[in-house]
């Protein structure tokens, strides 16, 4: 019997989220258990066998991974070491000049491979691609071995101007090669080729890093899987949001850093578009961080120009995502200067929040919801029995309290107000600073956290709705199971548009796109069809600001490009500059392979509720209007109030109720603040309309 069952896992900091849709029935089940730090594939078995699924009837599996990201992050990656162009060794230090503290004088900064493990080696190309100095085939021996024999684990090969000419790049890779234990040397021009030599370094040097770990981790779970039965490939989000082979992804490591995040954004485009919303600010709020995503007419930003962290740019296309440490799991504290600070410290999942009784003593973003009202103390996911309320109170009292003085709920309080300020300036930080108005979008929360506080960050910057979805706490696991296949290609080509070669442009994207349909073909992933889409990096001559601007299409001309360009210039600083010449700097083709469409059964009123695993369930039979499952004291912004508390269950498809409420389910809660109107449209959102905003 043909397997049928498609899943979605995203593994996050603090628990791993797993949806699978079987096509045969449609039956949907859920499944949130804690991620296991130690070894992540663990978690992912452990969620599969929590919603009752063998390996052997898996049809897809794709996989959002914090692997790569929390290595570079943590700095756990391998150790790694660098050949590159004698002279220029420091490029990974020197970078762009900046300052890890802007104001002032103070600030370390410790490159991903230390000067010792980075060795030159005589060879240079000019700026033309043409040979100034031969390559020097024994050094690049000699440094091969001594970086093997300093115990360097992975290799990087990073030349200068091999965007143009990459013949010693790959002259060197053949040379290391044949006397490097492994397969992980990570060639610069081919994973980058696109000029600036520092950010192609650097992306480099982050693919060299974590890719030994990325490596051993994927195959691990894939042959955990394969040995509990499973036929098909395991497929790994990228961060641009698309999926890819493990052995891709073995090879491109650096392409799986924030591919969670980016599932989470895929996932919020796909429902708010089906809600019939087409502009959305996303924001995902696990038990680790908040992240912020823009969604544009149906489409999530990508962007090639993210900072891992000060010194690590990252030059490979991602969806454009800002990422603070704000998640429940947030550590609350009094600092030298008695000012009250939350994050980015997080209790994770080993111990967590005070509240999970596993020994975690610090509090935490969801330790304050929780003496608020907010959470239920005899409903928390993951943990046994009800929440030790009194306990949690008196660490509040003596470790913030105490330095304020204040009680311990004027303490939640306030840590819940420092919270939101944090993620209102996340949101400000990917729309008003980037020329978009918060009020022309809705606002999509989710992850276990994200509907808590949805309604107060909304009113902060004046959004008029807010969308939660069906499956808060599980939506970056949908976004895995929306996500395509996508593979992303660049060439740095530096001309003046005047004088730009037409042809050989076309040229170049005719051939990426040659390139994508063959590695498509060879990861044997499922595609129903296949799309282009070519972009170019413009700018204008003595400027910095690049601009990533769409080609109409495959038979563009110069005016084209000219008249793409400038109306995004327009878009992005409202000023015309028709007498400056605009350069072609980059061209760029993602080759994007659609998936069979994935449709889920609403949470409607002829839907079937999720198949839930044990212990996940308790949700209410549905009834044909809002009727409360009981009340408790919550506290709001404007106080204390006896709050109807609404199984989300029980919510059909055109119930309205006002706030204040709060709504429960087994990932997740969504709190009502007074005054807001809530709708369940006919896919089971949550359309809340924010009182107060026009």
């Amino acid at each position: 019997m043909a397997a049928t069952n498609l899943i979605g896992v995203d593994v996050g900091g603090t628990f791993t989220d797993l949806i699978l849709m079987d096509e045969a029935t449609g039956q949907v089940r859920i499944a949130k258990v804690p991620t296991t730090v130690r070894n992540q594939a663990e978690g992912v078995l452990a969620a599969l066998r929590g919603a009752g699924i063998a390996p052997s009837a898996i049809k897809v599996l794709v996989h959002g991974t914090t692997t790569a990201t929390n290595a570079l992050i943590e700095r756990k990656g391998a150790v790694a070491g660098l050949i590159t162009t004698k002279g220029f060794r420091d490029v990974l230090e020197l970078g762009r000049r900046t300052r890890p503290t802007p104001y002032g004088l103070k600030g370390t900064f410790e490159p991903l491979i230390p000067r010792e493990l980075r060795l030159e080696v005589p060879e240079r190309m000019d700026a033309e691609g043409q040979v100034v100095v031969p390559l020097d085939e024994d050094a690049v021996r000699r440094a091969a071995e001594a970086l093997r024999a300093a115990g360097a684990e992975a290799l990087v090969i990073h030349f200068i101007h091999s965007y143009v000419n990459d013949r010693h790049e790959r002259r060197a890779r053949e040379i290391a090669a044949a006397v490097w234990p492994n397969a992980y040397v990570t060639v610069g021009a081919e994973l980058l080729p696109e000029y600036r030599e520092y950010e192609r370094g650097t992306t480099a040097a982050i693919n060299g890093y974590v890719q030994p770990i990325i490596d051993r981790y994927l195959r691990r779970l894939a042959s955990e899987l394969r040995r509990e039965g499973t036929k098909n490939d395991l497929l790994i989000m990228q961060g641009n949001g698309g999926t890819m082979s493990v052995d891709v992804a073995a090879r491109h490591a650096v392409n799986t850093l924030m591919s969670g995040p980016a599932a989470g954004v895929k996932a919020a485009a796909h429902t708010a578009l089906a809600a019939g919303y087409r502009n959305v600010i996303s924001c995902d709020m696990g038990g680790t961080s908040f992240d912020v995503g823009v969604i544009r007419d149906g489409v999530p930003t990508v962007s090639a120009d993210k900072e891992m962290g000060y010194g690590l740019p990252v030059r490979v296309p991602m969806i454009d995502i800002h990422t603070i440490g704000a998640g429940g799991g947030s550590i609350a504290r009094v600092n030298s200067a008695g000012i009250l600070q939350v994050g980015p410290e997080s209790a994770g999942a080993e111990p967590g929040p005070i509240c999970y009784r596993r020994g975690g003593d610090e509090p935490t973003t969801t330790d304050a919801n929780l003496l608020l009202g907010r959470l239920n103390p005899g409903g928390l996911l993951g943990m046994a029995g009800a929440a030790e309320l009194d306990r949690v109170r008196d660490i509040f009292d003596k470790k913030i309290g105490a330095h304020l003085g204040l009680g311990s709920d004027a303490v939640a309080a306030a840590i819940i107000r420092v919270a939101n300020d944090k993620m209102a300036g996340a949101i400000r930080m990917v729309s008003l600073q980037r020329g978009y108005d918060p009020r022309d979008f809705i606002l999509f929360a989710f992850g276990g956290a994200g509907p808590l506080h949805a309604s107060a960050l909304a009113r902060e910057l004046a959004i008029p709705k807010v969308l939660v979805p069906a499956r808060p706490g599980i939506t970056s696991a949908l976004g895995c199971l929306v996500a395509d296949v996508r593979h992303d290609f660049v060439r740095t080509i530096n001309q003046d548009l005047v004088r730009l070669d037409v042809n050989e442009a076309r040229a170049i994207l005719a051939a990426q796109v040659g390139e994508g349909r063959r590695l498509l073909a060879s990861e044997s992933i499922e595609v129903e069809t296949v799309s282009v889409l070519h972009q170019a990096d413009m700018q204008f001559v003595g400027q910095t600001h690049v601009l990533t601007v769409e080609i109409p299409r495959t038979d563009f001309t110069r005016d084209d490009l000219l008249l793409a360009f400038e109306r995004a210039y327009w878009e992005r600083f409202e000023v015309e500059l028709k007498q400056m010449r605009a350069l072609v700097m980059s061209l760029r083709t993602a080759v994007i392979g659609r998936r069979p469409p994935v449709s889920f059964s609403p949470e409607g009123a002829d839907a079937p509720l999720p198949d839930l695993p044990s212990g996940l369930r308790g949700q209410s039979p549905r009834s044909d209007a809002a009727v409360p499952s009981g009340r408790r004291r919550v506290c709001f912004e404007a106080g204390w109030f006896d709050t109807p508390v609404y199984e989300r269950g029980g919510l059909r498809a055109g119930v309205h109720f006002d706030g204040p409420a709060i709504v429960e389910q087994l990932d997740s809660t969504t709190v009502v603040e007074p005054g807001d109107r809530v709708e369940v449209d006919r896919d089971g959102n949550l359309i809340m309309t924010v009182r107060g905003v026009a």
